[in-house]
Parts: structure tokens; C-alpha cells; sequence
């Protein structure tokens, strides 16, 4: 008998899941590293444009650059600049933010972007989103507020920045699913490293500065392989199981961050950030169930108008 939809989804592979544990625990070490570099000394462009210059050449001796011509082609240029800017933005954001903050309060309000990006899928892609995803995000908004406590005293410009780190990553993601019906998977890879090493590159005279010791070489030059080898990573979990079925478990990537935070740092995230994360990760997930009703209810019921069921959801 063959398995239905359903069935397939809900047999999610054992290695798609471990692969993206992989995934979480290599961005996790990526912002571990970040973090130790910009509190060390290093600037935080600096340290930003080295990822993705890294990144770029990795990418160029994996997919061999010199020679395979679909690595290059695209059908809409200055979309793939502002894609890159987006990137540039949530990296830089997220350096500057983790100078101050915890890596469990940068995670927690970051994990806020799948969110913001079903609310602006509705005005932006034309897709339509339910009030109850509605509900969802605005509780999700509740958790980011309960974290960062403005008018407490607590509320500063790390969080500022770190917000500003997950609107530019979710115009990011917008953009990519936008582009992913013109351009090439290679293309979309090359030109998310290519184009923040050009954009950034006027800030290497400015804030370029060697590391002092070993340590900071090491951490310096693995931040590429670490970003480039987890976004390979996701993208063959992905390969291995539906988007839906692995969607809840990259928010792993939380006790990962509090783990390394703690090893490393010694810092251990308060009540109030640990409530707020749990806020934003439960209505998180809950948009991810109401997303999964909604593709399963399309597929089974006769005659169903997805639209129509998506005001419902």
C-alpha cells in the first residue's frame, strides 16, 4: 500500500532531524565565535565582512566557480544586491548586539523573525493569513517585549539592534522565497556571499585590524565554514524531509546557545528572557501547526479554495 500524504510527513527521517541539530549547534558556534571576537576587541563589520568573504570562497571551490556558468546567471541583479543588504544588515545587527547581550537573548528575539515574516507575507507575496496567525504573532510580540522590558530599565540599545538584526533577516527570507521562482538555487547561494563581501568591503580600511593571538585567528576564519557549512546542512535536511515536518526543530538551536553561553561566558539568561523565549517559541510552533492544517485540509478536502481556508486559520 502506498502511504499517503500525511503518513509521509509525519514519518520525519531520524538523520533530517540530527542534520538540522547539526545545523543549529555549527550557527550556534558561529555567534559563540562572533561574540568572543567583537568582546575582544575586534570590530564588528570587520569580523562580519571575514564571514562572508570566507563564505564567498568556499562557495566559488564548491561549486567550481571557474567553471559553471549557472552560478552567475540571474534574471534580476538589483534584487540580489538588495537581498544581499538585508543579509549584510541582520549579520552586522547581530555582531553589534551580541557585544552586550546574552547569546540566549539575541536567539530568543531572533527566533521572533518566522512571525514577522507571516505577517508581511499577506502585503508582500499575496499570501493570506488567518486571524488566528494573527493572534500568534502579536503573542510572539508580547514574548519579545517581555525580554527586552521597556520602561524597566533593561531595554537597550543591544536589544535595539538585535530587533533590528531579525526585521533584516525576515525582508531576507521574504526575498528569497520572492526570487526562488526565477532564480537558481547556485545563483541564490553565490549571490547571498558575494554580495555582502562587495557591499561591506569599504569597511576593511576602516575597521580591519589582525587578531592578537591564535585563538582569535582560529575563530576569525572558521565563521564562514561555520555559516556556510550549516546552511548546506539545512538545505540537505531539507531534501530529506518536508519543510513542515523539520520546521519545529531548529528552535534547538535555544539550548544550544544557553549551553555555549554558560561554557563560555558564564552567562545564564534570567527568568524574565527564559519566559519571553518560551513565549515566542510556543506561538512559533503554533503557526506552524496552523500552516500544516492549512496544507492538509487544501489536499483532502474537494473543491477547497486554500485562500478561502487561510482567513479560517
Amino acid at each position: 500500500m502506498t502511504p499517503n500524504n500525511t503518513d509521509t510527513e509525519a514519518a520525519t527521517p531520524a538523520a533530517a532531524i540530527l542534520v538540522v541539530f547539526a545545523a543549529c549547534f555549527l550557527f550556534s558556534f558561529l555567534d559563540t565565535s562572533a561574540k568572543y571576537l567583537v568582546t575582544h576587541g575586534m570590530a564588528a563589520p570587520f569580523v562580519a565582512w571575514m564571514r562572508f568573504s570566507v563564505h564567498l570562497v568556499l562557495t566559488l571551490i564548491l561549486f567550481r566557480g571557474w567553471r559553471n556558468p549557472i552560478l552567475y546567471r540571474t534574471h534580476n541583479i538589483p534584487a540580489q544586491v538588495l537581498r544581499g543588504v538585508f543579509l549584510v544588515g541582520s549579520t552586522i545587527f547581530n555582531f553589534l548586539a551580541l557585544r552586550t547581550l546574552q547569546l540566549a537573548e539575541t536567539i530568543s528575539i531572533y527566533f521572533f523573525a518566522p512571525m514577522i515574516i507571516t505577517a508581511l507575507a499577506g502585503p508582500l507575496l499575496g499570501e493570506t493569513v488567518g486571524w488566528r496567525r494573527w493572534v500568534a504573532v502579536l503573542v510572539g510580540f508580547l514574548g519579545v517585549l517581555v525580554i527586552t522590558r521597556p520602561g524597566f530599565g533593561t531595554f537597550g540599545v543591544g536589544h535595539v539592534l538585535s530587533i533590528c538584526s531579525m526585521l533584516s533577516y525576515s525582508f531576507y527570507v521574504l526575498m528569497t522565497r520572492k526570487m526562488g521562482a526565477t532564480e537558481t538555487t547556485e545563483s541564490l547561494i553565490f549571490y547571498s556571499a558575494l554580495a555582502p563581501t562587495v557591499l561591506m568591503f569599504p569597511v576593511v580600511p576602516l575597521y580591519g585590524s589582525l587578531p592578537s593571538d591564535g585563538l582569535q585567528w582560529l575563530l576569525l576564519l572558521i565563521l564562514g565554514p561555520l555559516g556556510g557549512y550549516g546552511h548546506y546542512l539545512l538545505i540537505k535536511a531539507y531534501k530529506m524531509a518536508s519543510t513542515s515536518a523539520l520546521a519545529p526543530y531548529p528552535y534547538s538551536q535555544m539550548l544550544w546557545m544557553i549551553l555555549l553561553g554558560w561554557i563560555v561566558f558564564a552567562d545564564l539568561p534570567d527568568l524574565w528572557t527564559l519566559a519571553g523565549a518560551a513565549i515566542i517559541v510556543s506561538s512559533g510552533l503554533y503557526i506552524i501547526h496552523r500552516e500544516h492544517t492549512l496544507r492538509k485540509r487544501s489536499r483532502t478536502t474537494p473543491g477547497c479554495d486554500a485562500s478561502d481556508l487561510a482567513k479560517k486559520l
